[in-house]
């Protein structure tokens, strides 16, 4: 099963440098204002790749934090019924 993973990863990447290299040809993106930009299509590709990724990564942001703070409320209750139940806590909560 190893080998067929080596093997799988092997042939993405060639299959990835065979698109790298058939794609060499200049690309032009143009911008607002007259503004260009000029680069190998497979650079434009990979930056335009990378920039969708990063925006998805940018929109998950406030849900993550959103479920990391419920997770954090969540362990910080269960702590304190996990320690309101122990042998002796009413002692203790009594003065006793």
């Amino acid at each position: 099963m190893k080998y067929l993973m080596w093997l799988l990863k092997a042939a993405i990447f060639f299959s990835l440098l065979a698109f790298a290299l058939n794609n060499q040809q200049d690309a032009t993106v143009h911008f607002f204002f007259g503004a260009e930009w000029r680069a190998p299509l497979v650079l434009v590709v990979l930056v335009a790749f990378a920039l969708g990724v990063l925006l998805g990564v940018l929109g998950m942001v406030p849900r993550w934090w959103k479920h990391r703070s419920a997770a954090r409320r969540a362990r910080q209750a269960g702590a304190m019924a996990a320690s309101a139940h122990e042998p002796g806590a009413d002692a203790a909560r009594d003065g006793t």
